[in-house]
C-alpha cells in the first residue's frame, strides 16, 4: 500500500496518508522535583519526561501561565502534575484546581494521580503520600459526603467548569482553604471551549481569578490542548491573561495509516427528490466496528449523536453475531446521558479490554487513557480539525509494536454532508492544513451579563472588576442590570439586588434544563435530552434509542420535564421538520460591493418552530410525513448574509423563477461549509434565503449562530467570506451529481423539505458572489450608506416568502 496516495474515483478510499513514525525526545528530570515524585514515575514506567513535558512544567513551577498545545498521547498531564504535586509536597497547605471538560477525564486523572501517590506511599522515605496529596473529585456524580471532604480536606480538587460557576464561586467562603492556598489551576483539553461554551467558562475563570485574589492567591494556570492555531492567543482569551505557548511535541508516535473513506452511492434507494443517496457514515462505520473487532482489534468508533452511537454499536453487533457469536457481545456504546453508574461500568470494561469495540460520542474524546486500542472509525467530521486529530489520536498510543503487528489505522468516514464531502476531496485541507483557532466571545452581552450577576453575587463589582471582565463595553451591560434591577449601583460599586447566587439560572453548556426519558410502563428513568433540543428529538412519535434498545415517544410534557417512551421494534428512523422567519434587527456591518451587491452582518431575531418530522428508511428513504404541533421559540443572535439585486441575478442567466431555489442551495451548501472556517457544528448554525426580504427589499441569504446573542460563527463568516464562499462555489461546482444530493446542497435539517433546490443556479449565485468579494478584496469599497430597516420599517412594505428556511 502506497504511503500517500489518492483512490480511485470508483472506490471508497478517496486518499491514504501514512503518518511517519517519530521518535521521541527526552530530557533530564528538572532539578527541582522532589526525589520522591521522582521515584513513584519511575516506578510507573516514566523513566525521563518527554522535551515538551519538561518545558512546560519549569515554565509554570517558576510562576508563568502556560499553554501546552500538542499531540493527542502526548502526555501532556505529567506537564501539570509535576509542578502541581511539587507544591503539595513542599508546602503542606498548596492546593491544586484542576478543570476538565467532562467528568470520564477527570475520573482519569484522579485514577493518574491516586497510583502516583499510592507509589509513593510505598516508599519508605514517604509514607502518607496518599494522605498528604488528598487528591478529591467535585462533580455531578459525586456523593454529599465525598463533596464535603473534598472541600474540608482535597488539596487536588478535579471538577469542571460548570462546579466551579454553581458550586464552589457562589459559596467561597466554605471554600476559603482552597481558595487562599491555591498555586495552580489545570485548564485540561481546553480546546473544547469554544463557542458560547467557551464564552462562559472564559467568564468563569476571570471570576475565579477575582475571587482568588480576595483570599490573596495569584494561582499559575496551566492550559493543556490538542494542537491549535494561535495557542497564547486561545489561552488569553479563556483567562483574560497572557500565557507562554508549548508547542514542540517531544512525544514518539507510532506509524499509522490514515484513510479518507467516502461511501458508496446506493443504486436500490433514492433520497428526496431522487437525489442520489450514499451509505450512511454510521452504517459504514458499523460495519467496519465488526469486521476489526471480529480480527480482534480494539477498535473505538466515534459517531456525531447519541442517537447514532447507539444505532452503531447495535448494527455492528447484529453483523458480527452472524459471523462470530461469542464476540458479538464485546461492542457496546458510550454516550452522555447514561446514568452515572452505568458510566463508569462502561469506563471499566473499556479500560480493562473486557469490551473490544465501542461506538461513542465525543464523550471518550477527550484525555482518557485507554490503553491497547488499535483502530479508530470516525463517522463523520467531528466540527474541527482539532477533534479530527484528537479522536484519531486514540489509535497507536502503544509506540512500542512488533514487526509482524498490524499499523495503527484511522479511518474517517465522510458523512453524506457538504463540509465531509469536501474534505474528503480535499485532502490537503486534512493534513497540510493548521487546525482552527478558538472562537469565543467573553465581551457578548447576552454570555456576559449572567456573569456580571454571578459576580455582583460573589463579591460587589468595583471600577477596577470591569477591565477584568471585558474592559469600556461592561459599563453597559451594567447599566442594563442596573435597569433591570438586577443590580443596584452605590458609590463603592455594583451589589446584587436579591440575596442568593445567580448560578443556577446560568447554563455554561447552553442546553438548559433537562427533560427525563422515562419508560412508561416501569417509570423507569432512562437518562435525558436537552430541552432545547426535546421537540426536534424526543417529539411525540420520535423514535429514541437507548443502550442498544429501540422506543417510541409516546408523550412530550415540556412543562413537566418529562418524555414517556415504550419499547419498540420498528425499521426506521423519525427526522423533525422545522420552520423559521429571520428579521434584522439593529445597526449592521454593510459592505457595498460591484453590482450593487452587499455583504452584511450584525444581530437579527429568528422565529423557528417545529411542525412535524419525516420517518425514513435506514437508507435515507422517506416513508411519510406527520404533523406536530410544538411552541414557537425566538432566539436574538447575530448573523452573516448578502443580498443580490435582481437584474444581476437576470444578468447571470438565473430567472424569477428561479431565485428561490438557487438562494436555497447556495444556503445550504454555506452552512454545510462553514464549520471548516469558524470552528463551529452545522447544529450550530441556521440559515433562512428568500428571493424577496423585507428588511434588504432584495433576494437575500442569511446565516445565523444558534445561540442568544451570537456565538462568533456568523460574524467569522463574514470576516472571511471570500474563502468560504469559493470554497462553497467550488464542492457545488465539483459535486458529480445531476440535481444536488445531500454531499452539496441537500440539508437533513431543512425545514421545507430540500424544496426548492437549483444547485446549477446556485453555482451562479456564488460565482457572482466569489467574483464581487475578490474586486472588492482588490479595491476597497465604501460601506453602504443605506440603514438596514428595522421591525415594522421596510418590514410592511416588502412582504414576501421566505423559501428553503432551515431552523437551527
Amino acid at each position: 500500500m502506497a504511503a500517500c496516495g489518492t483512490g480511485s474515483s470508483d472506490g471508497p478510499v478517496t486518499h491514504l496518508r501514512r503518518l511517519p513514525h517519530r521518535d521521541g525526545q527526552r530530557t533530564d528530570w528538572p532539578a527541582w522535583v522532589p526525589a520522591e515524585l521522582r521515584a513513584a514515575l519511575i516506578d510507573r514506567g516514566i523513566e525521563r519526561p518527554w522535551t515538551h513535558q519538561a518545558e512546560a512544567a519549569d515554565l509554570a513551577h517558576t510562576g508563568h501561565d502556560v499553554m501546552l498545545a500538542t499531540g493527542t498521547a502526548s502526555g501532556k498531564s505529567l506537564a501539570y502534575q509535576l509542578p502541581g504535586l511539587t507544591a503539595l509536597l513542599t508546602d503542606p497547605k498548596a492546593c491544586v484546581l484542576h478543570l476538565s471538560p467532562t467528568k470520564a477525564l477527570a475520573a482519569d486523572q484522579l485514577a493518574s494521580l491516586t497510583q502516583t501517590a499510592a507509589a509513593m506511599r510505598s516508599d519508605g522515605s514517604r509514607r502518607g503520600a496518599l494522605a498528604a496529596l488528598r487528591p478529591a473529585a467535585y462533580d455531578g456524580d459525586t456523593s454529599m459526603s465525598d463533596r464535603d471532604w473534598a472541600r474540608e480536606h482535597g488539596r487536588w480538587i478535579l471538577t469542571n467548569p460548570d462546579m466551579l460557576h454553581r458550586g464552589l464561586l457562589p459559596q467561597h467562603a466554605r471554600w476559603a482553604r482552597v481558595l487562599r492556598n491555591l498555586r495552580f489551576v489545570v485548564v485540561d483539553e481546553c480546546h473544547a471551549y469554544r463557542g458560547v461554551f467557551g464564552s462562559h467558562v472564559a467568564l468563569v475563570l476571570r471570576r475565579l481569578r477575582r475571587i482568588a485574589a480576595r483570599y490573596g492567591s495569584e494561582p499559575v494556570f496551566v492550559l493543556a490542548s490538542a494542537t491549535t492555531a494561535e495557542p497564547a492567543v486561545t489561552a488569553q482569551r479563556l483567562t483574560g491573561r497572557p500565557a507562554h505557548p508549548v508547542v514542540q511535541d517531544g512525544a514518539p508516535r507510532a506509524e499509522t495509516d490514515f484513510v479518507l473513506w467516502e461511501p458508496a452511492v446506493l443504486h436500490d434507494a433514492a433520497g428526496e427528490h431522487g437525489a442520489p443517496v450514499r451509505r450512511s457514515a454510521p452504517a459504514e462505520a458499523a460495519r467496519m466496528l465488526a469486521d476489526l473487532v471480529g480480527e480482534d482489534v480494539r477498535t473505538l468508533t466515534f459517531v456525531r449523536s447519541r442517537a447514532g452511537a447507539e444505532q452503531t454499536a447495535l448494527a455492528a453487533r447484529r453483523r458480527l453475531a452472524e459471523s462470530d457469536p461469542d464476540r458479538a457481545d464485546r461492542i457496546t456504546a458510550y454516550r452522555g446521558g447514561y446514568l452515572p453508574e452505568d458510566r463508569r461500568a462502561l469506563e471499566r470494561s473499556l479500560d480493562s479490554g473486557q469490551m473490544l469495540g465501542v461506538a461513542s460520542t465525543n464523550a471518550l474524546e477527550l484525555g482518557v487513557d485507554i490503553t491497547g486500542l488499535d483502530a479508530a472509525v470516525l463517522a463523520g467530521y467531528p466540527g474541527t480539525l482539532a477533534s479530527v486529530w484528537q479522536q484519531a489520536g486514540r489509535a497507536g498510543r502503544r509506540t512500542e509494536r512488533r514487526s509482524d503487528e498490524p499499523r495503527p489505522l484511522v479511518v474517517f468516514v465522510a458523512r453524506d454532508d457538504p463540509l465531509d464531502a469536501y474534505l474528503v476531496r480535499h485532502p490537503e485541507r486534512v493534513f497540510g492544513h493548521p487546525v482552527e483557532a478558538s472562537v469565543i466571545d467573553p465581551t457578548n452581552p447576552c454570555v456576559l451579563g449572567p456573569h456580571l450577576a454571578c459576580a455582583a453575587a460573589e463579591l460587589h463589582l468595583t471600577e477596577p472588576d470591569l477591565e477584568l471582565f471585558g474592559g469600556p463595553g461592561v459599563a453597559a451591560v451594567l447599566d442594563e442590570l442596573v435597569d433591570r434591577r438586577v443590580l443596584r449601583r452605590r458609590p463603592h460599586g455594583w451589589f446584587t439586588v436579591d440575596p442568593g447566587s445567580p448560578a443556577g439560572d446560568v447554563d455554561l453548556r447552553g442546553s438548559g434544563a433537562q427533560i427525563a426519558v422515562v419508560e412508561a410502563e416501569t417509570g423507569r428513568m432512562l437518562g435525558t435530552v436537552d430541552a432545547g433540543r426535546a421537540p426536534a428529538t424526543v417529539h411525540p412519535g420520535a423514535v429514541h434509542l437507548h443502550r442498544g434498545q429501540t422506543y417510541q415517544v409516546l408523550d412530550l410534557d415540556l412543562d413537566g420535564g418529562v418524555a414517556l417512551v415504550e419499547p419498540t421494534t420498528v425499521e426506521w428512523t423519525t427526522v423533525a421538520r422545522s420552520t423559521s422567519t429571520v428579521q434584522l434587527t439593529g445597526e449592521h456591518a454593510v459592505q457595498m460591493l460591484p453590482g450593487g451587491i452587499r455583504a452584511g452582518s450584525g444581530p437579527v431575531c429568528v422565529t423557528g418552530q417545529v411542525v412535524g418530522y419525516l420517518r425514513r428508511r435506514p437508507g435515507g428513504e422517506v416513508i411519510d410525513a406527520h404533523e406536530l404541533d410544538m411552541p414557537e421559540h425566538v432566539l436574538s443572535t447575530r448573523a452573516v448574509w448578502y443580498s443580490i439585486p435582481e437584474h444581476r441575478l437576470a444578468a447571470a442567466g438565473i430567472s424569477p423563477v428561479d431565485v428561490g431555489g438557487a438562494l436555497h442551495a447556495a444556503e445550504h451548501a454555506a452552512i454545510g461549509l462553514l464549520p471548516l472556517f469558524a470552528g463551529c457544528d452545522r447544529w450550530d448554525i441556521g440559515g433562512l434565503s428568500t428571493d424577496l426580504h423585507p428588511d434588504t427589499g432584495e433576494p437575500t441569504v442569511i446565516v445565523y449562530d444558534g445561540y442568544a446573542g451570537g456565538a462568533g460563527f456568523a460574524d467569522r463568516g463574514h470576516q472571511v467570506m471570500t474563502d468560504w464562499l469559493t470554497a462553497v462555489r467550488d464542492l457545488v461546482a465539483d459535486c458529480a451529481c445531476a440535481q444536488g444530493c445531500p454531499s452539496c446542497v441537500q440539508s437533513p435539517k431543512c425545514g421545507n423539505g430540500n424544496s426548492p433546490l437549483d444547485k446549477h443556479a446556485a453555482v451562479r449565485v456564488l460565482t457572482l458572489m466569489v467574483e464581487a468579494l475578490r474586486a472588492a478584496d482588490e479595491v476597497p469599497t465604501a460601506e453602504d450608506p443605506r440603514p438596514i430597516p428595522g421591525p415594522g420599517d421596510a418590514g410592511q412594505a416588502h412582504p414576501g416568502p421566505a423559501p428553503g428556511i432551515e431552523a437551527a
